[in-house]
């Protein structure tokens, strides 16, 4: 078993945002008041560079989280001993808060995906994910989160919601949490998911982080692309989730028309403002608002 409190280097709260190329100059030169950052750790792998010595300095005024997108976590292969190495070893040089990815896989005989690919919900897979997060965990001497991504599909051989297969999941392997709201709102649009029994049913203990961001309308489905500012409804959904999940550390979440430093602390600035003031309405309120 590992010990979850060897994770937290630092402690964090409020609403932190991702740390993105075209602000860090500014952040490095300002100092703006930025309670922590998050860092897309598959970014500043490389040894060396400038890069490197920019998140290193970053480091030493702010707690950073890493997010990856490489831990493949269904892939049917083993985990990547060498990713997971790199990995540690930037968390010990940065003195990083913790390590998160997502249920999904992304990777599969040296071939890489773009996109964060869903796979099947049953007792199967769920063996499978349980060794593979073991073996992670392991490797990396921490507990990391998992974060419940946004598709755009449902596969027959599935047999368990995704709530019962967070559960179960957390269960078998002591793993934390990264809720993010907006793609809860995104498959409840596009693949009727059921926010109450997510919500409610989600275990709280283990939320560490929530992330927000802004979906793409289509013509028939939302796409989660990380290039707007929050909804609404998203917004009515994290403040509902605050109620069980009081005083998470919050990330805002911009990958795609990144805007200027000062619209991202704006939404920053909204997420703090929520989260003194958690609504209790129903979460039928929020399921059934127009995207």
């Amino acid at each position: 078993m590992i010990d979850s409190s060897a994770a937290q280097h630092h402690p964090i709260s409020g609403c932190g945002i991702g740390l993105r190329a075209p602000h860090v100059h500014e952040i490095i030169t300002t100092h703006p008041d930025i309670p922590w950052l998050e860092i897309l750790a598959d970014n500043y792998l490389a040894e060396g560079g400038l890069i490197l010595e920019h998140i290193q300095e970053i480091a030493q005024r702010y707690p950073i989280a890493m997010h990856c997108v490489g831990l493949s976590i269904g892939s049917a292969e083993q985990p990547d001993l060498d990713y997971c190495k790199k990995l540690k070893q930037l968390a010990e040089n940065i003195n990083a808060c913790w390590i998160s990815d997502h249920l999904c896989f992304s990777s599969l005989g040296g071939h890489y995906s773009h996109d964060l690919l869903p796979f099947p919900l049953n007792r199967q897979t769920l063996a499978l994910c349980v060794q593979r997060i073991d073996q992670i965990q392991q490797l990396l001497g921490q507990p990391i989160l998992l974060e419940n991504i946004s598709s755009y599909m449902h596969y027959a051989a599935s047999s368990m919601s995704e709530i019962e297969f967070i559960c179960a999941l957390t269960d078998l392997t002591d793993c934390q949490l990264l809720v993010d709201a907006n793609n809860l709102y995104v498959n409840h649009v596009n693949k009727g998911l059921d926010i109450d029994e997510f919500i409610t049913h989600l275990p709280h203990h283990r939320v560490k982080e929530i992330h927000l961001a802004g979906f793409q309308p289509m013509v028939n489905f939302l796409l989660d692309a990380h290039n707007q500012p929050v909804a609404d409804p998203v917004w009515e959904l994290y403040a509902r989730l605050l109620n069980y999940c009081p005083d998470t550390p919050t990330l805002i979440e911009w990958d795609n028309d990144i805007p200027t430093l000062d619209v991202l602390l704006a939404e920053a600035k909204k997420a703090d403002s929520i989260s003194q003031h958690p609504i209790s309405d129903d979460i039928e309120t929020v399921a059934t608002a127009s995207a």
